[in-house]
């Protein structure tokens, strides 16, 4: 998990915990679209339960599970391929953006992976979908999937609506593509604090600035945005203003939102160490809602399987 993840997403699921019976999927089966180490996933599942725990998914407030642990999810999600036109995934950004991305492994699973997702939220009726803005269209297929299901097989699923953050999309320290751990542009939640000051201080600001003495354009500057979400108003004011005038350059800007974001991601951090020090205390949190969840999607499925004769 990123700041990207933590600014898009993480903080409005923490926030919606008060508002909402809140079901967090760690999305493993999703995951397996792209090529990847085997003998890695099940560090990774851990490693992505303690991240979600450390910055605020706390699971004596919500549910916390991993998808394949409960197999209601691949069930519903070929019963939703068989009411989900072909055309409708063929449009899907996402599919395009990902077969430019792994070329050589462009599968089925990739084609079908907003099913899948459909699938995660209908499985649990669920209503409100916290997201990143380029997940909306996956969203928007899920709405269109229930509404088909529903005219055939009569009233089951609800209209998923998606519920996007103050932060809908952030871009990575490149300044030109979405932040991502795969194109290697991103700050993780639980990065030191030197590696965060490296990354940030080879990170692109505004390219008219080529030296100390040209004054910048914040505007224009990917760095600022993040200065929005880390440092304090009277930082941003002041940087906002010295930067046109070349008082301030890149390198102390840059300094100064590390300093916030390493102060702004400590408590994560250190949750994080205590957690994944201790895979029987998360495997147990795991488990735990993979039962809570599999007692709905049992019923979930019966009702399914008795619309569509199956039962």
């Amino acid at each position: 998990m990123h700041i990207g993840n933590y600014l898009g997403a993480l903080k409005n699921w923490v926030r919606m915990i008060d508002q909402y019976d809140c079901i967090f999927c760690i999305v493993d089966y999703h995951a397996i679209t792209i090529e990847y180490n085997p003998a890695d996933m099940q560090r990774r599942i851990l490693n992505a339960a303690a991240v979600n725990i450390a910055a605020g998914l706390d699971p004596e407030r919500c549910i916390i599970f991993v998808q394949s642990y409960v197999p209601e999810h691949t069930e519903l999600a070929w019963i939703l391929n068989t009411v989900t036109p072909m055309g409708h995934l063929e449009r899907m950004t996402q599919f395009k953006d990902k077969s430019k991305q792994h070329r050589e492994n462009i599968n089925a699973g990739l084609f079908t992976y907003p099913v899948l997702q459909a699938a995660d939220i209908l499985l649990y009726h669920g209503e409100a979908v916290p997201v990143g803005e380029d997940q909306v269209q996956h969203i928007e297929l899920a709405r269109e999937i229930a509404r088909k299901f529903n005219m055939r097989y009569g009233e089951t699923f609800p209209d998923p609506v998606e519920v996007l953050s103050d932060a809908p999309r952030i871009m990575g320290l490149d300044g030109k593509t979405k932040m991502s751990k795969s194109l290697g542009n991103y700050i993780s939640l639980v990065e030191t604090p030197e590696s965060i000051w490296k990354k940030l201080s080879t990170a692109v600001t505004d390219e008219n600035r080529k030296r100390r003495t040209d004054p910048g354009n914040p505007d224009i500057c990917n760095l600022f945005t993040l200065h929005k979400y880390f440092s304090r108003k009277e930082q941003i004011d002041r940087i906002n203003t010295v930067c046109r005038t070349a008082e301030i350059g890149c390198i102390e800007c840059k300094k100064i939102l590390s300093d916030n974001i390493v102060e702004a991601l400590a408590p994560i951090r250190m949750r994080y160490e205590q957690l994944i020090s201790d895979p029987d205390y998360l495997a147990d949190i795991l488990h735990a809602g993979a039962k809570k969840c599999r007692d709905i999607a049992v019923n979930t499925m019966t009702d399914v399987k008795k619309k569509m004769g199956l039962r």
